[in-house]
């Protein structure tokens, strides 16, 4: 077989193993989730993360988990979403260790974009350097679909598969390589949808 003129690494997480974080190790990480909303310099006054938290399966990839998490919480003009993250090391053996949050805010919302059929957040938690300046965005992506009947979710980059994921209790979480540098063209992730019949239900750019 001939070299792939476009080696880029594919599938670089783990599957999620563990799903939805629930009991006391949700409380330990949401714990870590609500400082991080604290520390948001340009959140409005009285604005806190309420108790409630809605986490999304977790994907491993350099040595840390990383646990997506959105929710909603009122402000002085009106419902904010507060999306982020909590990361770890998880040692062979004992609990996890080395938790770290980062959380944001917007006021830019699903029920206010009819158009949406995937409600998506996406982070940027690393880079891939390949040959002759060649390099990726290792991109952490969740969401969840607007549309019925989604079973499963992938990240496409040129109409190539990169990752999937289930869709685990209207939630999935995405890690892959975006925007490809030094490759012609510009390659951006492609986020979509899909049923029990693996028809494309719907299709979202991370730049839409």
């Amino acid at each position: 077989m001939a070299p792939n003129p476009r080696p880029i690494p594919r599938f670089i997480a783990d599957s999620t193993q563990e799903g939805i974080p629930h009991g006391r190790f949700a409380e330990k990480l949401g714990e870590a989730f609500r400082r991080a909303c604290a520390e948001i310099e340009e959140l409005p006054g009285g604005v806190e993360a309420p108790t409630e938290l809605d986490w999304f399966p977790e994907r491993a990839w350099g040595g840390r988990v990383w646990v997506p998490c959105s929710t909603r919480t009122d402000g002085p003009a009106g419902t904010l979403e507060l999306f982020g993250h909590v990361s770890y090391v998880q040692p062979e053996t004992g609990e996890p260790t080395d938790l770290v949050a980062i959380v944001d805010f917007t006021d830019v919302l699903a029920e206010d974009n009819p158009s949406w059929k995937i409600d998506l957040n996406d982070e940027v938690i690393g880079r891939w350097r390949g040959e002759n300046g060649r390099a990726g965005a290792v991109t952490l992506v969740w969401g969840r679909p607007l549309v019925q009947g989604a079973v499963a979710a992938t990240a496409e980059l040129d109409l190539e598969t990169v990752d999937q994921e289930v869709v685990s209790s209207g939630r999935f979480t995405l890690l892959a390589l975006d925007a490809l540098e030094n490759y012609g063209d510009e390659i951006l992730m492609q986020v979509k949808l899909w049923n029990r019949r693996a028809q494309e239900l719907a299709s979202e750019s991370l730049y839409s």
